[in-house]
């Protein structure tokens, strides 16, 4: 996990210094932190929280990266429900998901008892976020209501991420150091 800080600690200070780079390096954060495999390896959302924090001391402009993580996260979820349409229950047996075989069972019976809610509710909670749109995908849910969840899901995530970082920020500059 060190490896991953300090490497999450180098894109913030990148993006720091480089703002016309924070929307590209938010999408692809987003998209890796949405896609089932690559969520369960590389969890972004810290990051995430520390680029929400440049928006007001930096000059980096708060719309461009919403919009950025919005999309990324939309298009993570979209190819991770069209993998689960894809290989169906055979995912669970793909590396890293086989090393949580509770994720599929869990992200089913959730999809069971949340339906199309459940993509929306799914997108805030860190495990499921990996599960829910592969089950989705297994289920066949129908395509447009998935994608209505997928999509408005990501600005709401997107937003919370980046405001929370955003606020956080604010407060400790008003804190008497």
């Amino acid at each position: 996990m060190e490896f991953f800080e300090s490497s999450f600690d180098q894109v913030v200070t990148f993006a720091r210094e480089n703002a016309a780079w924070a929307p590209p390096i938010v999408f692809l954060l987003a998209f890796g932190e949405s896609l089932a495999f690559i969520s369960l390896l590389i969890p972004a959302w810290g990051a995430l929280v520390a680029l929400g924090a440049l928006i007001g001391t930096s000059g980096i402009s708060f719309w461009p990266v919403w919009v950025a993580a919005a999309l990324g996260a939309a298009l993570g979820d979209w190819l991770s429900y069209w993998i689960g349409q894809k290989l169906e229950y055979r995912v669970q047996h793909i590396w890293p998901l086989s090393r949580h075989p509770d994720l599929i069972p869990r992200g089913e019976r959730f999809m069971r008892k949340w339906g199309v809610p459940g993509i929306f509710i799914g997108r805030f909670f860190g495990p499921l976020r990996a599960s829910v749109p592969l089950i989705a995908g297994i289920f066949e849910m129908p395509f447009w209501s998935f994608q209505l969840a997928n999509i408005s899901s990501a600005f709401v995530w997107a937003a919370v991420l980046l405001t929370l970082g955003d606020g956080i920020s604010r407060l400790l500059s008003l804190w008497p150091w």
